[in-house]
């Protein structure tokens, strides 16, 4: 399945992402020809981390939130880590992104804890999301139908609940593209 021509922004937080959500949706979106845009919530460089402790790897951002619109862009990619879903949930640019991927109709994938954006930018009432398990009362108290699945897709919103997760949300996003 090519994805030539397709855009996608993935959210890099400066410390606290979580690694395999990060690189690996990465790579499988350029693998399947995607151009991916490493945004994030600065200039510079994201660190991502595993199990929110361990450190990973450094990543370059391509370009800072403040600098793209959902315009730019067929897909937005939020990965998970408590740290940077924490950060992206608390930065009014990032929001403003989401919201706006949101309401101009295209897609936005977020798997284990960065369910938390999509509170914030709107993005949950009414529909069937997944997340980890922690974030369940979150969601439903925003007005999400929270479902226990590897992936839940529900009009525009791809959600995952943790890395083992990842084959089945790196699908799903490819799917939405093609």
């Amino acid at each position: 399945m090519s994805l030539n021509g397709k855009t996608v922004a993935i959210l890099l937080a400066p410390r606290g992402n979580e690694d395999a959500e990060f690189s690996r949706p990465k790579a499988a979106l350029e693998e399947a020809g995607a151009k991916v845009v490493v945004v994030g919530l600065e200039a510079g460089e994201g660190q991502t981390f595993e199990n929110d402790l361990d450190p990973v790897s450094k990543y370059p951002v391509d370009k800072p939130v403040k600098d793209v619109t959902a315009e730019d862009f067929d897909l937005l990619i939020v990965p998970g880590g408590t740290v940077g879903a924490d950060k992206f949930r608390m930065d009014s640019k990032t929001i403003a992104l989401a919201n706006a991927f949101g309401e101009a109709g295209k897609p936005v994938a977020a798997i284990c804890h960065a369910p938390w954006l999509l509170i914030e930018a709107g993005l949950t009432k009414g529909r069937r999301l997944t997340s980890f398990k922690s974030l369940r009362t979150d969601l439903e108290n925003a007005g999400a139908i929270w479902v226990d699945q590897e992936v839940v897709e529900d009009n525009g919103v791809i959600t995952s609940r943790d890395p083992d997760d990842i084959p089945a949300f790196n699908e799903a996003i490819i799917k939405a593209l093609s």
